[in-house]
């Protein structure tokens, strides 16, 4: 089983490394934790595709393996986003979900997420346990083989998402126009569908499906979508709205904007939630989001919870706190109600609603006006996984006592160094999950600090890692 690694939620790899014989090894695995850890006879598990090119087949690969382990399998109808087929294993009561994708890397990779009983992302522990059951398939006898059947997903997820997200804000879409892109992807006819139903005028936009997603990550960020804000003018559109390649991540695009970041679009469904419905509950974000949250959150008298980057800490946060709503600057996000696996099919749809309350430009300059304006921005250091650990003794052992000129106030390890500065910005640093760099994320409210700041962290990782002294 040399090669397969269990990451943020299963296993991820490029080119020839994702082969049928991995992929059937995790469907094993799969089916011996759910035997021995729940069902003992019969259960019924859900597996989904993203439009990659391998991925059908590597479905009906799992879904052969789990069939012959003695289980029901439910293969979606074509490829499908990553959320709706995680609701489905919550609301049809299944064992567990397996879900063949790589979500926004690149269209060489592919990889297989393990989706839990419950739905919420899946926890380390629980990873774990599946790599360590990875083997080659075994199966029953012929009669005790379960059933393949083919199933569409969408429906039951739209119908939940209308209805919730009409319990916080009006989802009459009727008047508005979104400009929708798919990045080629399996967001297409599902997330332009939801909001076609909710009455926008949808203007789609690269909603045919292209494995190789146009020879790019499908990430939906500003340069992958640099074409996004002219055609959101060129249809004198009130929104764009993107997903990445599984739909789990979502991106707008304002008119006088363009492509937002996460932070401004959490801080804008946060406060249309707060104001326009008259929710309350805490909010639930990373330690790599914006303290804006926290301003707003403190205007309506809620708490925030600061969690480690990574959705799964998300979702244990919701449920620990009964969040309100939840996420991370890098596009996941999630709602009280819904599962704990970020979603951004049902965000589209509560992002639009909340565009139609107050458009997006005006509410964010309202929030900077009372709150004070952001600047936030993160880059990558590349670092051998062999060098991480050496990087954390090294801050252990010797914390900055400025940042950029700034002296550091207080320093946060809830995941990686979060140097709070006296002037109200913030740097972090932290090991990346998935690959072999260190994340090095700013805030602040002055523009021309926050490259200061990025520069100054990735100076400090350089530094850190090479045994200087220097702040």
């Amino acid at each position: 089983m040399d090669g397969i690694t269990f990451g943020t939620g299963g296993w991820r790899a490029a080119g020839d490394e994702f082969t049928d014989e991995r992929v059937r090894a995790v469907g094993q695995a799969v089916a011996t934790y759910l035997r021995e850890t729940g069902t003992e006879t019969g259960g019924t598990v859900a597996v989904g595709y993203d439009a990659r090119a391998t991925s059908e087949d590597a479905a009906e690969s799992l879904a052969d393996v789990l069939s012959g382990n003695g289980f029901d399998v439910l293969l979606t109808d074509r490829d499908r986003p990553t959320p709706v087929l995680a609701y489905a294993v919550a609301d049809r009561g299944l064992d567990g979900g397996l879900m063949v994708t790589a979500s926004h890397n690149p269209p060489e990779y592919n990889g297989v997420k393990f989706v839990p009983s419950d739905a919420n992302s899946a926890m380390p522990a629980v990873t774990e346990a599946i790599e360590a059951r990875l083997e080659p398939p075994r199966s029953l006898p012929a009669a005790d083989h379960g059933t393949i059947e083919r199933f569409d997903p969408i429906p039951a997820h739209a119908d939940h998402s209308m209805a919730l997200v009409a319990d916080y804000l009006d989802v009459d879409l009727s008047g508005m126009t979104v400009v929708y892109d798919a990045i080629h992807g399996s967001g297409r006819g599902v997330t332009d569908a939801l909001l076609e139903d909710a009455g926008a005028t949808v203007i789609r936009r690269r909603c045919e499906r292209d494995p190789t997603f146009g020879g790019q990550a499908p990430e939906p960020g500003p340069e992958t979508l640099a074409g996004l804000p002219e055609a959101v003018a060129d249809h004198d559109a009130d929104l764009g709205i993107a997903n990445d390649g599984d739909a789990d991540r979502i991106s707008i695009c304002t008119p006088d904007r363009g492509v937002l970041n996460g932070h401004l679009l959490f801080a804008g469904v946060f406060d249309a939630l707060l104001e326009d419905a008259g929710a309350r509950g805490p909010a639930v974000r990373t330690v790599s989001t914006t303290f804006l949250i926290d301003r707003i959150a403190e205007a309506y008298e809620v708490p925030v919870h600061e969690v480690p980057v990574g959705f799964k800490w998300v979702a244990d946060g919701m449920a620990a706190h009964d969040g309100l709503f939840g996420g991370e600057e890098s596009g996941g996000y999630t709602i009280r109600g819904h599962i704990g696996t970020k979603d951004g099919v049902l965000l589209a749809l509560l992002a639009a609603a909340a565009a139609a309350a107050e458009p997006f430009d005006d509410r964010i300059d309202r929030l900077f006006e009372t709150h004070g304006r952001i600047y936030a921005d993160k880059r990558s250091v590349a670092c051998d996984e062999a060098a991480k650990p050496r990087l954390v003794e090294a801050l252990e052992a010797d914390v900055p006592d400025r940042i950029a000129g700034e002296p550091v106030a207080e320093t946060v390890t809830v995941d990686g160094f979060k140097f709070l500065l006296d002037d109200g910005s913030w740097v972090l640093l932290r090991p990346s999950g998935t690959e072999p760099k260190i994340r090095v994320y700013a805030e602040t409210t002055d523009p021309d600090r926050l490259e200061p700041l990025l520069e100054a962290g990735s100076d400090l990782v350089a530094a850190r890692l090479g045994g200087a002294d220097g702040d």
